[in-house]
């Protein structure tokens, strides 16, 4: 994993937003309606292409593929790799993501939000039978699209972001296994199967991992913190043994509390759970840190150690408004983290995907464009700093 030896890198979370084009493919295939899959697929590698080349006009020195090929969320799209599940009508008052403490304290916001946005879920996904991963085909079309959109390209790396096993199929139903912890250990060994192929294929793995965040939220109350830092811990152990075997400093793990446009009073905050954050045998932690309820965070860093040969890509702007932030301001972001972690251990990153799915975007997508440009420019005034 390439480190910022003369220069703040720049990178970001993967997700970015999709043409127009290819999500009418994707709707088609979502509603099980006819479509020229030849003419997608043709589609999908021209426009993976475009998205890298973008980015690295942009002046994004580690990129991804947009998470082009996933045809349901960030987290979701693992049913379409994996055997053992089925889709079923969700009742909309069981509806997993309209429950959390930040809901009932500001029910009326919610009420309004809800009423205005399309529900993201509308399908449960249930465990029926073995778990197995059978995803091989379509992330090797991936890849090979990755691969063929970075030829000739000058950019420093590039990563292949996918779910951590806590956020695979988030709020999944188990009638399968004996019990929901041999649901997850399934999972997370299907999983590996993904991890290890991206490594196998030169690129950086990153293991998205929304929900270790966010179950605090859903969890406390009536749960008490004692719970939830054990379910976290559970979790880490159980994606350890997922990428063992792979080699530290190919793997990123993300960490955010959730993109949904809501007030997050009942995040859980950064210092609580840091520790096991840092259990991940990782080479890089990608750290929400731009958006106003965890903006302040970068403090952590002054009493906790970043372990020896680790790096820190902090967020330093946010993926969910439409306000551009100044290169100063994101200079001063990236100069507070290395300053106190070493300018060689930071990357400068946003705080999460601008897309959550096809369909799920927070910023217009040239505002999108015009943040990556500010993120680049910041680096590059934090560069002078720091190397004068």
């Amino acid at each position: 994993m390439k480190r910022s030896i003369d220069r703040i890198l720049t990178t970001h979370v993967g997700s970015l937003i999709r043409p127009q084009a290819l999500q009418t493919f994707l709707r088609a295939k979502q509603a099980g309606k006819g479509f020229d899959r030849h003419a997608y697929e043709t589609y999908l590698t021209e426009s993976v292409a475009e998205i890298v080349r973008r980015q690295a006009e942009a002046g994004i020195d580690v990129v991804s593929d947009g998470e082009f090929g996933k045809s349901i969320s960030w987290s979701q799209y693992a049913l379409e790799r994996l055997s053992g599940f089925e889709r079923r009508p969700l009742k909309i008052s069981a509806n997993p993501f309209q429950r959390g403490a930040d809901r009932a304290r500001f029910a009326e916001f919610y009420a309004e939000l809800d009423a205005r946005e399309e529900i993201a879920t509308s399908m449960d996904a249930v465990c029926i039978g073995p778990i197995a991963y059978t995803g091989q085909a379509e992330l090797k079309r991936d890849i090979d699209n990755f691969k063929a959109a970075l030829a000739g390209m000058k950019i420093e790396e590039s990563f292949l972001p996918v779910a951590a096993p806590a956020s695979v199929i988030p709020d999944r139903k188990n009638e399968y296994y004996r019990s929901d912890e041999e649901c997850l250990v399934a999972i997370a060994a299907a999983m590996g199967t993904e991890y290890k192929m991206i490594v196998d294929a030169g690129f950086l793995l990153q293991l998205d991992d929304a929900r270790a965040a966010v179950t605090y939220d859903r969890m406390v109350p009536p749960a008490k913190f004692a719970d939830y830092r054990k379910w976290v811990t559970r979790h880490v152990e159980v994606l350890n043994h997922a990428i063992k075997g792979l080699p530290p400093d190919r793997i990123r793990y993300h960490v955010c509390w959730g993109s949904w446009p809501g007030p997050h009073t009942t995040d859980v905050p950064l210092k609580d759970i840091v520790d096991l954050i840092l259990k991940v045998k990782g080479g890089a932690y990608v750290i929400e840190g731009a958006n106003p309820r965890h903006a302040h965070e970068w403090k952590v860093w002054q009493k906790v150690k970043l372990p020896e040969g680790k790096v820190l890509i902090p967020g330093v702007i946010s993926h969910a408004t439409n306000i551009v932030e100044h290169p100063e301001l994101v200079a001063e972001r990236i100069i507070r983290y290395a300053s106190l972690l070493g300018r060689e251990n930071v990357l400068a990153g946003t705080d999460c995907g601008f897309a959550q799915g096809p369909f799920y975007r927070r910023v217009h997508p040239s505002i999108m464009w015009a943040k990556l440009e500010a993120l680049a420019e910041g680096a590059r005034l934090a560069s002078k700093q720091l190397w004068n």
